[in-house]
């Protein structure tokens, strides 16, 4: 039995290393990030009129002061709020109602999305406001994302500052054409921000709110910086023009979709158009969860990451580098070396926390919950892998089954 012994340390080891080699890239990607991110030149030369897409549903604790922080931008070009609504009993209407007394000076229209198209709702409400927006330039993000007054500007100004970028970089107008399908000849046609997660209460939300700022996002950097760029949308902001929708077939083709935001980037990039990640942190509600409910948001979140990235996710078993290493302690009966890994392991953990969550982020939360990071990465590893124990979802009170990303449904939560 002690060659198992040695066998089972040995592959605990391993798997340690490899999280901290993750965690290192992690960092170096982090570091790129906040370099590229500081030379933008076109932050207040390019106005152009916007049209925010904002799909609702329900009322938020804090919904109403997400929408009012898109009502005081300091933009200096037009912009517009249009709402979608299934029904017009739903209590998210007497909300815009209100939005429209408070601010008379913004233009604030509100559509009644009567069909539904697919399986997503929020997709369907999509379909049928993009027709009311009045603007070449839509913004889609959710009910209850909290922006800054120069949210707008700096969103905009990532059409324009990653073209630049391009043109800096020999043949980096060009690196598209080599799929094909150069609809976009290398231009921006999306443009999405980071975000953190702003907890309401308990220790179901504070789990979620810091595993968003210290392992989400930090994975999405590495994403960008191994893929030489992003492939993908974040649902905190997809800003896009509609000529860019048409040439991937718009809204109309991902009313099926349950990562609509992955999607939509993932087929902007495939069309030959660039997504730009932009330094422009907003701020998402994270409720007050039962256990049952944190449960069934973080399997969502896998399995859907799971579909839309299979390979990708496949390796992220390996970035949990707290949980395999202090399985390594146990494993080898607390011995000197186990103990320097798992010190090396804590070490790097903490410092893409401190530098994604903090640094970059600016999220004081990462602060406050840090001892929660190996209960958080624990749990991370757990939904890493019941993610491949099935293919069904609970998503608004609906069941669904996932099939490579398109969603099946098979009726309400009992």
């Amino acid at each position: 039995m002690d060659w198992i012994a040695v066998v089972v340390q040995g592959v605990l080891g391993l798997l340690t290393l490899c999280g901290v080699a993750y965690g290192l890239i992690a960092l170096w990607s982090a570091r790129d990030f906040e370099r590229s991110s500081r030379g933008g030149s076109a932050r207040g030369g390019f106005a152009p009129g916007v049209s925010i897409l904002k799909p609702v549903k329900g009322v938020d604790a804090r919904m109403y002061a997400g929408l009012v922080s898109h009502c005081v931008q300091e933009y200096t070009g037009e912009f517009e709020l249009v709402f979608g609504v299934s029904s017009l009993e739903d209590a998210a209407v007497r909300e815009v109602a209100r939005l429209r007394v408070e601010y008379p000076g913004v233009s604030i229209r509100l559509v009644e999305c009567t069909e539904r198209l697919g399986a997503s709702g929020k997709m369907s409400n999509l379909v049928q406001m993009l027709p009311e927006a009045r603007f070449e330039h839509v913004i889609v993000n959710d009910s209850d994302i909290r922006v800054s007054p120069k949210y707008l500007e700096r969103v905009m100004a990532g059409f324009v500052e990653v073209g630049q970028q391009l043109k800096q970089i020999p043949g980096g107008n060009d690196r598209k054409k080599s799929n094909g399908k150069n609809t976009g000849g290398g231009e921006v046609g999306l443009v999405t921000v980071p975000y953190v997660g702003r907890a309401e209460g308990g220790v179901w939300s504070r789990l979620e709110a810091l595993g968003i700022a210290t392992d989400f996002m930090p994975g999405v950097l590495v994403a960008r910086k191994l893929e030489g760029g992003i492939r993908f949308g974040l649902g905190s902001t997809l800003a896009t023009t509609k000529t860019a929708l048409a040439a991937i077939g718009g809204f109309e083709s991902m009313v099926d979709q349950l990562a609509d935001d992955y999607e939509l980037g993932a087929r902007m990039s495939a069309a030959g158009y660039e997504v730009a990640l932009v330094r422009e942190v907003v701020e998402t509600t994270v409720p007050a969860y039962t256990l049952r409910g944190f449960c069934e948001h973080q399997l969502r979140w896998a399995r859907s990451t799971r579909d839309s990235r299979r390979w990708g996710y496949v390796g992220v078993g390996v970035t949990f580098v707290l949980p395999w290493s202090m399985a390594a302690l146990v494993a080898s009966g607390f011995t000197l070396w186990s103990f320097s890994l798992f010190s090396m392991a804590l070490l790097v953990r903490v410092s893409v926390a401190l530098t994604v969550g903090v640094g970059i982020l600016r999220d004081g939360q990462v602060l406050r919950d840090i001892v929660w990071l190996p209960l958080r990465d624990c749990f991370g590893l757990f939904f890493w892998a019941w993610s491949y124990a099935g293919d069904t979802i609970v998503w608004r009170g609906e069941k669904f089954r996932l099939r490579r990303g398109v969603l099946e449904k098979l009726g309400s939560r009992v």
